[in-house]
């Protein structure tokens, strides 16, 4: 890679989104019919501001969905395009498999990096051949993919686009993803790769229910090359307040390039949500995805959802905020941004 690559910002201009469609074959299986709804909101969303991509198992349903969602831009006179491609899939985070792009002198690329499930958690091994499938059958475009021997996935860095990457130490220093590599050898590795000159560590932060150790996605965001919000739990008596408040001590001390310190908004903590077991889930809104004009957040039908969306309004002005009903995805312990990865503009 040249030296002179950058990882992108979330926020500069895209040309498309990617997912991963459910099927029977996923966790999915038994409220399948609950996820989709989910899956048509966000894609159409996107469809309004930029291209889609979509992998899908299924041939049959590549037919209808693209059907669809052609449908959908012809109906409503839309610029976008979508493109769905039949590739095998264990599961739906995208932004965990899907490419990570870098741009350099030459241009724009997809790297792609290996995907073992957080870990070895769950299957991966379809989940790991999709990029390539997508990059074979002209899904990216003409974009170029390459191969990359270490394991990364999208929801556990955010980029500035100026070479500054915040993540968390108990995600990318867990021995069951490079377990050859410390903290110096992964900075050199993401310096290569991606062009990262500084570098922001988290060691506090979690969410009951996660399954990523600790993705930085679901916990704190880049809005701006010098602002960050993050989860916030006001609540001494919750689980969570001794290791978020450490965590926002944590990003007080940062610091940018320049030696200024950070601009920071804390995001409302929504009510908690547990499934049929008694068992907690992840529910965030740090968990949204910013897209051409607009910011999708995801909502969970709680009294804290209206709340959100003024804090996107006043992170993102200019930009539209466009609530997402997500309660079906944290039942599998992600959320909106971990089903989405976004492909930069060339």
């Amino acid at each position: 890679m040249s030296s002179t690559s950058v990882m992108p910002a979330e926020w500069e201009r895209q040309t498309s989104v990617m997912l991963t469609w459910p099927h029977a074959g996923t966790d999915w299986r038994d409220i399948l019919e609950e996820v989709e709804p989910v899956f048509f909101d966000i894609a159409k969303a996107v469809l309004r501001h930029e291209g889609l991509i979509i992998s899908c198992e299924d041939s049959a349903k590549v037919a209808s969905l693209t059907e669809i969602f052609e449908r959908y831009i012809e109906d409503n006179n839309l610029p976008s395009s979508v493109r769905v491609i039949q590739a095998p899939a264990n599961d739906t985070w995208a932004r965990d498999h899907g490419p990570i792009a870098v741009r350099s002198p030459e241009g724009l690329s997809l790297l792609d990096f290996r995907f073992n499930a957080w870990g070895g958690k769950f299957a991966f091994e379809k989940d790991n051949q999709i990029n390539q499938k997508l990059s074979e059958t002209g899904g990216f475009g003409s974009l170029p993919l390459t191969e990359v021997d270490l394991i990364l996935e999208g929801g556990s860095i955010e980029s500035d686009g100026q070479g500054t990457i915040l993540t968390t130490s108990e995600c990318l220093l867990t021995p069951t993803r490079n377990p050859a590599l410390d903290r110096t050898g992964i900075e050199s590795a993401l310096s290569e790769l991606l062009g990262a000159n500084h570098f922001l560590w988290l060691n506090h932060g979690y969410l009951a229910g996660d399954d990523t150790d600790s993705h930085i996605d679901t916990l704190a965001r880049l809005c701006s090359p010098d602002t960050i919000c993050y989860v916030a739990c006001p609540d001494p008596e919750d689980e969570h307040f001794p290791a978020l408040k450490a965590m926002e001590d944590e990003l007080r001390n940062f610091r940018q390039v320049n030696g200024k310190p950070y601009q920071l908004t804390a995001l409302p903590w929504p009510d908690a949500i547990h499934d049929e077991d008694g068992e907690r889930l992840p529910a965030t809104y740090a968990n949204f995805l910013i897209i051409n004009g607009a910011v999708l957040l995801p909502v969970y039908d709680v009294p804290q959802d209206g709340e959100a969306v003024e804090a996107l309004a006043s992170l993102f002005p200019g930009r539209d905020i466009i609530p997402i009903q997500c309660r079906p995805l944290i039942k599998q312990h992600g959320s909106l941004h971990c089903v989405t990865m976004q492909i930069p503009a060339e």
